[in-house]
């Protein structure tokens, strides 16, 4: 095993892993990377980012650190969500490339090399593809390509199409999207709106051995939100196109009724259910876009607050590497720029 570096040495490498109740697999986990990381050579950390479990994942992350110095663990005061799991692990890594990764063997890190082949010749995102995804649902991957194609079509980044955050970034990349502090975070769409040189990388998504998903239907609708109100003003345009289209049929069937009644000599439309539908209709396509409108609205809110991203409850394994600060940033009060004179 290579020494564990010191607080003057950064690592080569940051492998991130946040974690939610993944205490059987996180053994065979940690197996599989010190592997990885040690054919390739070079000086790496592995970075664990309790997001919260309710398991005995904590105590399993506990052991492994204090085992290998190479393992370093955050702990979070509460479930804050994946992806600010996994932006504390890149506010702490050091290294000049940092690997993202999930914890639950999904995601094999016998790919890092690849990613690290690819950053060798000058890339500075070198992004997963998933080539296939066994033991998923139809429908979990029918609405998989579903959302990355009108991802794609409708947000102003083009964010790779089948692709998680299992991905390689170079340092500068790092420290680019670590500086945007927003709350309602998409890391994905994130490094690419960053820019820098990218490329992908193909490889088969193994089946899920240990635990369950902590990824549900609802978390999948909330994180498309994310990305869509994130990186897109599409769904705001919406009301101006519904509001088109309404005018368009409201002109349209304005003569239309009138030569119909001149012509048949009858009245159309009697009654009131038609009135109440045409009401009902067009008062559910106000209470829709009043919704998206304040979607946009509670973003803005959460912004103005300034809250922390997350809490940190404890750290291990940090002892011989020093503490990075970037996570007080924001919990910190601004100096204030005309001090007492002496």
């Amino acid at each position: 095993m290579q020494e564990p570096t010191s607080q003057a040495q950064a690592p080569t490498y940051s492998v991130v892993a946040p974690v939610y109740n993944e205490a059987e697999g996180l053994p065979e986990f940690y197996r599989r990377v010190r592997a990885v990381m040690e054919g390739l050579g070079e000086t790496w950390e592995l970075i664990l980012v309790n997001d919260g479990s309710r398991d005995n994942s904590l105590e399993v992350m506990r052991q492994l650190s204090a085992a290998d110095p190479h393992v370093r663990v955050i702990d979070f005061a509460r479930n804050f969500g994946h992806q600010i799991a996994v932006t504390a692990g890149m506010d702490y890594a050091r290294g000049d490339a940092v690997i993202i990764i999930d914890s639950d063997l999904q995601d094999p890190p016998e790919t890092i090399p690849a990613l690290v082949a690819k950053w060798r010749e000058g890339y500075e995102v070198v992004y997963a593809v998933r080539n296939k995804r066994p033991g998923e649902t139809w429908f979990k991957l029918f609405t998989a390509k579903l959302f990355y194609r009108i991802i794609y079509r409708i947000t102003d980044v083009h964010i790779p199409v089948d692709t998680g955050d299992f991905r390689l970034m170079d340092r500068r990349v790092v420290d680019a999207v670590i500086n945007m502090r927003e709350h309602n975070r998409f890391i994905r769409g994130m490094t690419s709106w960053v820019g820098f040189r990218q490329t992908g990388v193909y490889y088969d998504r193994d089946v899920r051995k240990y635990g369950s998903t902590s990824y549900p239907l609802r978390k999948m609708l909330k994180l498309a939100w994310d990305a869509v109100t994130g990186f897109s003003f599409f769904p705001l345009r919406l009301a101006i196109y519904a509001a088109f289209v309404l005018f368009v049929l409201s002109v349209l069937a304005i003569p239309l009724v009138a030569v119909l009644r001149l012509a048949t000599g009858e009245q159309l439309f009697e009654g009131q259910a038609t009135a109440i539908t045409v009401v009902l209709l067009l008062g559910s396509a106000q209470f829709f876009f009043f919704f998206v409108l304040g979607q946009y609205v509670a973003r803005i809110y959460d912004e103005v607050r300034g809250r922390p991203l997350y809490i940190v409850a404890d750290t291990f394994g940090y002892e011989d590497a020093g503490k990075p600060q970037r996570h007080r940033i924001r919990m910190t009060q601004p100096a204030d720029p005309n001090p007492p004179s002496a």
